[in-house]
């Protein structure tokens, strides 16, 4: 490296604002899960694609699980918000029996395209060195929403709209839950990873009627 653009690397450490190295390693995170999954989580690799020596990180983060966990949560972000995108595209007011199942239905549909389609972030996003707070400091109605509250409030609506009984409600999330994310579990790295497509696909609608059914 040249003595000018040692310089320039130096000044541009120097005007990163307050919190960018953070950010910059939980992104750099990201991508090595994207990838590699959550052992491919490293500090040093993280510093060496932001353009930081390694002992930057140790300001920010305690450690690699510390790092790991903060990745982890924003692996659980970006599938909320696929989660968000998708109800979001159900047209039908709330309340009304149709949009609602619709809604719901598209929370599971998200689900299961992320962890096909992004094994490495999903498989992150579950990998827990410190527990993740299901409970966001804003209720579970902003911009922190986790994928667990994008289902209990599609399950609320169901209930408004008549589809699940209200004395049926409580706790039902976590069976379905573990429904869903099961067969993503087998169907993405587990003993049915290799199954066709149409295979798949007719597991993903046997799974839906199955849970459709036990709201009823």
């Amino acid at each position: 490296m040249t003595d000018r653009s040692a310089r320039v690397k130096t000044e541009a450490r120097r005007r990163r604002p307050r919190g960018a190295v953070r950010d910059g390693l939980v992104a750099a995170g990201l991508e090595l899960a994207r990838t590699g999954g959550p052992d491919a989580v490293v500090l040093r690799e993280a510093t060496r694609m932001v353009g930081v020596v390694p002992n930057a990180a140790y300001r920010h983060f305690a450690d690699r699980d510390e790092l790991l966990a903060a990745v982890s949560t924003a692996a659980l972000r970006e599938l909320a918000g696929r989660m968000a995108a998708g109800v979001a595209r159900v047209r039908g007011k709330h309340g009304d029996p149709d949009a609602a199942l619709r809604r719901f239905h598209a929370i599971g549909t998200a689900y299961l395209a992320f962890a096909r389609e992004e094994p490495g972030m999903f498989a992150t996003a579950f990998a827990l060195p410190q527990k993740h707070a299901y409970s966001p400091s804003d209720g579970g109605t902003g911009q922190d929403r986790t994928p667990l509250d994008h289902l209990r409030t599609a399950l609320d609506e169901l209930v408004d709209a008549g589809v699940l009984h209200r004395r049926r409600r409580d706790g039902i999330e976590y069976p379905i839950w573990s429904t869903v994310h099961g067969l993503a579990v087998l169907t993405g790295q587990g003993p049915l990873r290799d199954l066709p497509d149409a295979t798949r696909h007719q597991l993903d609608e046997l799974t839906g009627t199955f849970i459709d059914e036990s709201l009823a």
